[in-house]
């Protein structure tokens, strides 16, 4: 519908994706306004990119826009004042994973080790999998992660240690660190 320029597109896409699209960017910025505002903001790139843009997967294509969105207004500074700051609590998990340096990766390396960690998450579980996307991509807090997948919060946290330690190991295997 959206390759017609149908308005309806837009709601229907809302109805369904925007409770998903909403808890990333507020897992992200703490906000339930931001997120409102990211969603938004994500609908009218959607409207302006397709046509042309034909995605494969609708869902993954928005939901890549919506986190996008959230992690520049991140970025900006907005919702360190406000949020419940998950990200920075979950990438400081994963900073053992990935040491910080003073050159940026190139585009190849780059490549190389997100087709690693790729390669490494299919392998998981999928409830071990699930999880882990949902820490370290939407930013989900433990509480909410327990909840979800119906677990007490210290199982998460060792859960996901656990498979940190896992990754870390295939990582070190595969020359990427």
């Amino acid at each position: 519908m959206l390759n017609n320029r149908d308005e309806q597109a837009l709601k229907a896409t809302e109805e369904r994706y925007g409770a998903l699209c909403r808890s990333i960017a507020r897992n992200i910025l703490g906000n339930e306004q931001d997120a409102e505002e990211c969603l938004n903001d994500a609908l009218l790139r959607v409207w302006n990119t397709i046509p042309p843009a034909n995605p494969d997967n609708y869902c993954a294509y928005l939901i890549v826009i919506v986190r996008n969105n959230a992690m520049d207004r991140y970025r900006a500074g907005k919702s360190e004042k406000r949020g419940r700051g998950q990200q920075p609590v979950a990438l400081e998990e994963l900073s053992a994973l990935f040491p910080a340096s003073d050159n940026v990766c190139s585009e190849v390396e780059q490549r190389e080790m997100l087709s690693a960690v790729t390669d490494f998450l299919r392998k998981l579980p999928k409830k071990q999998r699930s999880l882990f996307i949902r820490r370290y991509w939407s930013f989900a807090s433990y509480p909410e992660l327990a909840a979800e997948f119906g677990m007490r919060e210290n199982h998460v946290q060792v859960t996901l240690s656990r498979i940190r330690k896992k990754l870390l190991k295939y990582l070190r295997e595969e020359g990427l660190l």
